[in-house]
């Protein structure tokens, strides 16, 4: 997946059933610690909340973590349906965290995930989103003279030069999109008459 879809900026929307309010907020998390930090901070702001039930996906497609809780709700009834409103949106490393403040009538089973799912709905139809571009780190060695072409060739190619080290040769650390990785990678090779090869490092 070369490219997907994140959160540009976190968002909350509250709706009401049958008097017990549900606060949704939703935002970018891009790790388990930054999704824990998340609900920690939704928790502090609101500490006499009844509830704090959220579901989080970090990456998107086939390579995700995901997490959920129903937060002393019936079993089922919270964390799952808001993690099912978050995989059939297309949108990745994404948390949202529904806040309940109880309003005195029991809502049931199906009126619970009702409630949560309109919730994590609702916040998502106004999240605002902006893609996110897969990178891939690369490694490659090469000699003095091809220096600053190499260095022109990988801005080309929209790479970011994260490490470079001096030895008897050059050894540049590049982080770029996944897409532009085989025409980058072969441009080098023909820069360098194969002398020199651009390594997937992570």
């Amino acid at each position: 997946m070369s490219s997907y879809l994140i959160p540009a900026e976190e968002n909350r929307i509250t709706t009401t059933v049958s008097n017990s309010r549900f606060i949704a907020t939703a935002a970018c998390v891009t790790s388990s610690d930054e999704a824990r930090q998340f609900i920690q901070r939704i928790r502090s702001d609101m500490l006499d909340a009844s509830h704090h039930v959220y579901a989080f996906r970090v990456g998107y497609g086939n390579s995700t973590i995901e997490g959920m809780s129903d937060d002393g709700e019936p079993s089922g009834t919270a964390g799952p349906p808001v993690l099912a409103v978050l995989r059939g949106s297309n949108i990745g490393d994404i948390i949202i965290v529904v806040t309940r403040y109880f309003g005195g009538t029991k809502l049931g089973t199906g009126g619970l995930v009702r409630a949560y799912s309109d919730a994590a709905r609702a916040v998502l139809a106004s999240l605002k989103t902006q893609e996110k571009r897969a990178r891939c780190v690369v490694g490659i060695e090469f000699s003095y003279a091809a220096y600053e072409t190499i260095k022109r060739l990988a801005a080309k190619y929209e790479g970011k030069i994260e490490d470079e080290t001096f030895a008897s040769e050059v050894t540049l650390i590049i982080r770029l999109p996944v897409e532009h990785f085989p025409a980058f990678a072969q441009a080098v090779n023909e820069l360098t008459a194969g002398r020199s090869q651009a390594i997937i490092l992570s």
